[in-house]
């Protein structure tokens, strides 16, 4: 039950990383995209041979049509969270990546009678609503190209998300994160064609340790799905934006305002009691 805690700790230490990365002004997101799943597949393939497990069903002319469209839907929404996190702070950013979850939790409540847990889902919308309501400005929503990139990038993952769901059966975790991230990079290397140049020794590193987090994080998630749930498995995570938040503080210096800090309380205590109700 607590690894979605754990993941929520990975995520937000992921998107510290990303974030440290591209606001470095000669690494543009559409290299990063390329740079980080290609450290992804680097640091997996060494395991590929242990851990991946493919059942004989995954062949089928239907799974393999879905796993395509997952990995399509993921190339836009990788693009779209890395060109606003490139120009947003994570302060900013971060009720928008709440959205994500938002929307996978809807989408499962309507595609999986399994996951209508109304006081799952009634928790659910309360902490993801207390941080949309935090980012109002002025009585309404402020709204930029990069917001916008964020809500439909937050869209198009809760969609890979859900109906990745349909394909976990044919294939362990590591095995399914492991073929949608080398197809993710392939697509993006031939459209981009990154020269190498705009990445340094130390960028590298953190490339690297990036390409070791997401993997662990992703995984979790799988695992969570298959075991506790879609819903309750992003209510836990829920989390993520909170510590996102807090590590914004620490490590990037950026500030915080009180209706931040009142959605932080909300979501804490959804957290809680989803833990009881779940």
């Amino acid at each position: 039950m607590y690894l979605p805690i754990i993941g929520s700790f990975l995520e937000a230490a992921g998107m510290i990383l990303e974030k440290r990365l591209l606001k470095k002004k000669k690494l543009n997101y559409k290299n990063y995209t390329v740079y980080e799943f290609f450290a992804i597949f680097i640091v997996m393939l060494p395991f590929a041979y242990f851990f991946l497990d493919i059942k004989p069903q995954a062949l089928s002319l239907f799974n393999i049509s879905l796993l395509l469209f997952v990995i399509l839907v993921s190339v836009g929404a990788n693009l779209l969270i890395f060109y606003s996190l490139k120009r947003k702070t994570l302060t900013e950013f971060e009720p928008l990546w709440l959205m994500q979850p938002f929307f996978t939790i809807v989408l499962a409540f309507i595609l999986y009678k399994s996951e209508r847990n109304f006081s799952l889902i009634l928790l659910a919308l309360i902490a993801s609503l207390s941080l949309i309501l935090a980012h109002v400005k002025k009585h309404h929503l402020v709204y930029d190209k990069y917001i916008i990139a964020a809500l439909l990038g937050g869209f198009l993952f809760a969609v890979e998300l859900t109906i990745s769901k349909l394909l976990l059966p044919f294939y362990n975790p590591f095995a399914f994160y492991f073929i949608r991230c080398f197809f993710i990079f392939i697509i993006c290397y031939f459209i981009f064609r990154p020269s190498g140049r705009d990445v340094n020794k130390n960028s590298v590193l953190i490339i690297i340790l990036i390409g070791i987090i997401w993997p662990i994080y992703r995984i979790i998630i799988y695992y969570g799905y298959e075991n506790l749930g879609i819903i309750f498995t992003t209510v836990l995570f829920l989390l993520s934006p909170i510590l996102i938040l807090l590590f914004a503080i620490i490590f990037l210096k950026e500030k915080i305002t009180h209706k931040q800090i009142l959605s932080t309380i909300v979501i804490l205590l959804c957290i809680i009691l989803s833990i009881y109700v779940g």
